[in-house]
């Protein structure tokens, strides 16, 4: 009788011993049991690893690695037109901090009860201060200042944050057609500028050139005067005369003296 009573004893005994295990990743927030009262903090422990054999133990496992909580934002611009995008925020727990998620924080919805409505509330104020085309082009700047107030809410909690990103701003349909259309004209009047420089530089081209024809026959015209005419056909018959493969002839006839010359061969 007296070995059953002890061997129910150690099978009960047995009955209430675990080892909670914590996977690679996570911290554990361990808690023993108790058979009259609630449970209690006991230890922690970083993964992976085990408890070992204990009397009631049980953990609660959360997640240190770095996650992205991706948020949806419709946010009203200093213009009052409705701007969607979404913004992207890399956090996680502090490590070695556990305790105070779990007894503090809220354990494994810590995000979602402390951190997703201040994070939230940083981006609609950053973004809230500007026009619809500024917010488009500024999301680096967004960004910081998101990035800057919520740092700043974060402080002295156990959390630490890798990356605040704003995404692609999207304006409302008829603004975003109207600023293609504004993009269109530009470019329209841009390459007709260009096509229009192009005309100028081209008739400037042609008036240079007639002016340097006009240049060269002013020229012409004041330099071959009558006495020059005559001196030069003086010239080209004694050229002639002297060559062996011709017989030239004379027919006095010409002006200013100067006679035709009919080449025989």
């Amino acid at each position: 009788m007296r070995r059953l009573c002890h061997a129910a004893c150690l099978t009960t005994l047995l009955g209430g011993c675990y080892n909670p295990d914590t996977p690679a990743g996570f911290e554990g927030y361990v808690r023993r049991g108790a058979v009259v009262g609630s449970a209690s903090y006991h230890s922690s422990q970083v993964g992976p690893t085990s408890t070992g054999l204990g009397w009631l133990l049980s953990v609660e496992n959360i997640d240190f690695r770095w996650r992205t909580h991706s948020e949806d934002f419709q946010v009203m611009s200093a213009d009052n037109l409705s701007l969607n995008f979404k913004a992207h925020l890399v956090i996680r727990p502090q490590p070695g901090k556990v305790k105070p998620i779990v007894e503090v924080y809220g354990g494994k919805s810590w995000y979602d009860r402390n951190l997703q409505q201040p994070f939230r509330n940083a981006v609609y104020e950053a973004v809230a201060g500007y026009k619809a085309l500024e917010a488009k082009d500024k999301r680096t700047q967004i960004g910081k200042k998101v990035r800057d107030k919520f740092i700043a809410f974060l402080k002295g909690k156990p959390f630490q944050v890798q990356s605040i990103v704003v995404g692609t701003i999207n304006l409302p349909k008829s603004v975003a057609n109207a600023q293609e259309q504004k993009i269109a004209k530009e470019t329209e009047l841009e390459r007709k500028k260009f096509e229009i420089d192009i005309a100028k530089r081209e008739a400037e081209v042609r008036v240079a050139e007639a002016k340097g024809i006009a240049e060269a026959q002013k020229i012409i015209n004041t330099t071959l005067t009558p006495n020059y005419l005559q001196h030069e056909a003086i010239k080209a018959q004694e050229k002639m005369a002297t060559s062996p493969n011709n017989t030239t002839v004379y027919i006095p006839s010409g002006s200013a003296g100067i006679p035709l010359i009919r080449l025989a061969r």
